[in-house]
Order: structure tokens, then sequence, then C-alpha cells
């Protein structure tokens, strides 16, 4: 008997099918097997029609059941993980009004501004934990403001897995740690923000219901069996935004786990159980999963750092060397500190941990008689690690601690240099397993009968692959990192 997993990405969907009674993954499948399109119709807007979601995944699904020989009667349960901070708008007969306004559309930043502003920054931060920024809400505020004629007929706004969700079960709804993500959960007073919406002049009615992200959420109805290839009655179980749901992925549940992903950018997405917020402009801060009313809070916080392994793909197309693999044996040939040479790696736009500044790439202390490309390639890997460690320097003093990070088998984590960087930094231990979100939204479909620690073990036996503990003799490091850090703050206090 199987569980599927369904992660919903803006650039593909991906499903997996995992084994209920070893939480071992069986297969996943992509679609489409190119990358998935985005509308832009102007500078800063994203948007992705939720029909095409649908139809990749009921794909994927075909796909799967085909390759493994697994009938619809042998899953049992399904998870969602979807994009964050998407918006999706049906009317009353659940047909989707517009296009989905998605996470990388910028249109209502100045709406969330104006929001922070009236509401004021100690309402905002002791409240919503979050500035309402250029989140769901405010996207939402934008619609009515922008296209009223579509605003009057929404009969409900929805988040991307809320729409899947909706899609295989006729029923609409959503949780909190969704509505967190969209900056519409009061943490201090465990509810629904209706502060903002009266704020921005919308009605709560638009508001789905309510249910646990772990539970009998609804069931396969009959169109959505037709279409998807699920059996009618299979109920879904679980459902997340993507960070949340990877930090789920990676076993992180508690304070003092931290979750990290290291590919064209980087996340570290630390859990706490405070409500305190000191960095709203620089950190996000959301229900987790395991978040629930009345119990101590599960928080996590996120830092994204755009520029981290778009730099080192840079560096590939650019520096005449064939592969990653080369790239990091270059530069294990170079001692730590990369002999003074430093690159700040924020060249893929503004960076939020910066305060929104747009410093770019920068390559400084090279010396043209004795360095080359070996010291570029080491410099660059401990420079995405070093934006890495400044990162958790902005959480720590947020109320963040650290125990252990856990981190999935991706680029930045396979080289040893960077990983060894950050955990002799921080001075905690890196465990890395080769895992994706489909699969964990799969497992997650357990999580209904509340055993925790059995599928911490699924993790464990199935997907860890190494870890990287802290070099005792951190003196180097911390040295090379204060030079860096140094060159940076040269830049940004200019």
């Amino acid at each position: 008997m199987y569980y599927i997993g369904f992660d919903i990405g803006s650039s593909s969907v991906k499903v997996a099918i995992v084994e209920i009674a070893t939480g071992k993954s069986i297969g996943v499948a992509q679609e489409p097997e190119t990358e998935m399109s985005m509308l832009a119709l102007k500078n800063g807007w994203a948007e992705q029609k939720p029909e095409d979601w649908w139809l990749h995944a009921c794909n994927a699904v075909v796909k799967l059941k085909k390759k493994f020989n697994i009938s619809r009667t042998q899953i049992k349960g399904i998870g969602i993980s979807y994009q964050m901070h998407g918006l999706v708008l049906v009317d009353a007969a659940g047909q989707p009004l517009r296009k989905s306004i998605i996470w990388c559309d910028s249109r209502a930043v100045e709406i969330g501004n104006e929001a922070f502003s009236a509401i004021g920054e100690k309402k905002c931060n002791e409240h919503l934990l979050n500035s309402p920024g250029n989140f769901t809400a405010s996207k939402l505020k934008w619609v009515k403001e922008n296209e009223p004629e579509i605003y009057n007929q929404i009969h409900k706004f929805m988040l991307p897995g809320d729409y899947i969700a909706y899609k295989l079960s006729n029923v609409i709804n959503t949780t909190i740690s969704g509505l967190s993500e969209g900056i519409m959960w009061d943490f201090k007073n465990d509810t629904f923000a209706n502060f903002l919406f009266e704020q921005y002049g919308i009605s709560t009615e638009l508001v789905p219901d309510i249910v646990d992200t772990f539970c009998v959420q609804s069931k396969v109805d009959k169109k959505g069996a037709e279409e998807s290839g699920l059996a009618e009655g299979t109920p879904i179980f679980y459902r997340a935004g993507d960070q949340p749901n990877n930090a789920l992925s990676l076993n992180v549940f508690n304070p003092g786990e931290v979750a990290a992903t290291g590919g064209t950018s980087g996340v570290v997405y630390a859990m706490t159980s405070s409500l305190s917020v000191k960095e709203s402009s620089r950190v996000n801060n959301f229900a987790h999963v395991n978040y629930k009313k009345g119990n101590e809070p599960r928080i996590g916080k996120l830092l994204c750092i755009n520029g981290a392994g778009i730099q080192y793909r840079w560096l590939l197309n650019n520096l005449s060397v064939s592969s990653y693999e080369e790239m990091n044996n270059l530069a294990s040939d170079i001692p730590v500190g990369s002999d003074g040479v430093c690159m700040i790696p924020f060249g893929n736009g503004a960076e939020r941990m910066l305060n929104n500044k747009d410093i770019g790439t920068r390559l400084v202390n090279v010396n043209l008689n004795n360095h080359g490309k070996a010291h570029i390639c080491r410099a660059a890997l401990e420079g995405i690690a070093f934006s890495f460690v400044y990162g958790m320097e902005i959480m720590k003093s947020d109320g963040i601690e650290v125990n252990v990070m856990r981190a999935g088998n991706d680029n930045l984590f396979r080289s040893e240099i960077f990983s060894n960087t950050v955990a002799t930094l921080i001075g905690h231990e890196i465990e890395i397993y080769n895992t994706t979100g489909a699969i964990g939204a799969a497992r997650a479909s357990g999580l209904h009968e509340g055993d925790f620690e059995t599928f911490g073990k699924y993790i464990t036996d199935n997907d860890h692959v190494m870890t990287y503990m802290p070099f005792k003799d951190k003196q180097p490091y911390l040295e090379a990192y204060q030079l860096w850090k140094n060159e940076l703050e040269l830049i940004i206090n200019k």
C-alpha cells in the first residue's frame, strides 16, 4: 500500500509514491519534463494558469502508476506541497477567475508597505510576525483595486495547494500554516487576522474553511477520481507550502532544528517557539506544519539568500571549466581563506537580508601575479557559505538557536568546502539527506496518526547520506569570514 505526494512548483510539478510500511520512495515523476512557462505582462509580474498545475499533476500520476504497475486502490492517502504565497481566485462554480499571481510577482509591494505603515510596525510584528509585504493578502488587495470586475465575482481565494486539493475533492479549505504564509494569521490572538482584511476592505467571507495540517482534510470525489486517476474516497491527509514542507521532509519540527537548501538561491528555515520579532524586514515568520492553536508555538523563521548557487553556475559557464566537480577539485587545492581573495555573491537582485540593497557580485583582493581560477572557485564557495553564516547571525539576533542543520543533497551541500565552512562557523553538524518535497509530502500523509518518531525514522533509514562535523581548528575559518564580512560591510555602509 502507498501514499502519494504532490509538489506543485513554479517550474514543474513533481509527484512521488512511497511505501506506507517502510516510508521508502518507490518513484518520482515530473511534469512537464521541460520548465513550465510564466506569463509576465509587465516587469515584475509573474502569473500561471492553475489549470496547468492540475493537468501536469494528473499526467504525473498516470505516468507513475503505469511505470510501477500500481493501481488506484493501492494508494491510500494524499499529501500536497506547493509554491508559497500564490493567489488563486475562483467563482461560485469553482472556476478560476484569472491566472494565479504567484510567489515571485512583485506588483503588490507598495500595497503591503502602505499597510505596514498604516497598521504600524509594532502591531504587525506582534500580531502578524511580518510586514504584510508582497504576500497573498496584498495580492488580493491589488485585485480589488485594479480588477474590480474580477474581485466582485470571487467566491473564495485559495493558495496553490488549496486549489489542487479542491480539484481532487470539490472541497475548498486551507490551513493555519497556509494562511500565515499569506500573512493572514494573528499569532497574538491565535485567529484569522481580521484587522488586516479590515485595513484592505476585504470581506472575510472570501476566506476558506480552516482544517488541521494533518487530518482528513477532504476526500477525492467522483470527478477528481476520473481526472486524476486516483480512487474515489482517497483521503487528503496533509498540505503545506514548499519551505515548511521542505523542513518537514528533513525532519525539522522543533526549536534548535534548522533546514537549509542550496540551489540557485539559498534558504535557511529555522524553528523557534518564540513569537518575538526583531527582523521582520529581513526575516519572515510562518506557522510551521506542527503549529496548533493553544499549544506552544512552532514558528519557522525563513531567510532567503538570492545570490547563492547562481553565482557558482555563472562561474561554471564563464571560467572555461567542464563541471562543478572540476571547480570543486580546483578549489580544494587552495587553503582556507583563498589567500585573501573574497567573492561577495549577491548578484541575483536585491537581497532582503541586506535591507533590499542590490550590491551585485564583487571579486576583491585579486593579485594578478599570484591568483588564478582555483582561487576564484574557492572564494566563490566560501563567499556563498559566508552569506549563509551571515544570514544565520541575523536570525540568531532574532531569537533562534541552532542545534543541528539538515539539508538536501543539492549542488552546494555536495561541496565539502561549502558544507565544512558552514558547519565549522556555526559550530554544529550538518546532516545531508537525499529527499525531495514530493517524497516528504507523501510520507507526511501518515502523520495524521501523530507518529512523528516513526516518520523521523523513515527519513534516517531511507535518506541519510552523510554528516559534516565542525572542524576543531576554527581559527582559519573565523579569520576568512571576518575578512569577507569586512568587505561586505564596506559595500553596504557606503
